[in-house]
């Protein structure tokens, strides 16, 4: 994995009082069709030829939450995972990538770690991700979140 700058966002329809923003995602100045939940991409990170992770805001200034979305070029969207909480406020930072994970720290002094599968695979829905993490209903999954306090990783 690695973080790229060839991704842009078109915004194609302005947020409500009861949904986000929606943008158009543009490859190397093409658009692809796939329209994502929220306005602002903070960084996008390319998974594989064909798959990206996308990391999008809305510009809220008072209760920002992160809307991590993975879509696939040639299959549309395939997973979204939000991160926050209603009246709380995050803002992202310090992107690590490496081969097989992402870093980040949003809410909280954690730091967040993302890891994307190839397929599908079981999610349990009595079994939690960290709190402040929401998924759609579904028995499947692609990307795996997990929160370590900040003070666990300083060496």
């Amino acid at each position: 994995m690695h973080q790229v700058n060839s991704i842009a966002l078109v915004k194609v329809h302005e947020a409500s009082d009861v949904s986000q923003a929606q943008s158009d995602v543009v490859l190397n100045d093409k658009s692809t069709g796939i329209i994502v939940p929220g306005q602002v991409l903070e960084a996008a990170v390319q998974v594989n030829e064909q798959r990206y992770i996308l990391f999008l805001t809305d510009d809220i200034i008072f209760e920002e939450s992160l809307t991590i979305a993975l879509i696939d070029v040639h299959d549309g969207l395939k997973e979204i995972v939000h991160l926050g909480n209603e009246y709380s406020t995050g803002n992202f930072a310090d992107l690590q990538v490496t081969d097989d994970s992402v870093d980040f720290r949003f809410i909280g002094d954690y730091i967040w770690t993302l890891k994307v599968s190839d397929s599908p695979r079981l999610r349990l829905p009595f079994v939690s991700d960290p709190k402040g993490v929401k998924r759609e209903y579904g028995l499947k999954k692609y990307i795996t979140i997990s929160a370590t306090p900040a003070s666990e990783n300083v060496s």
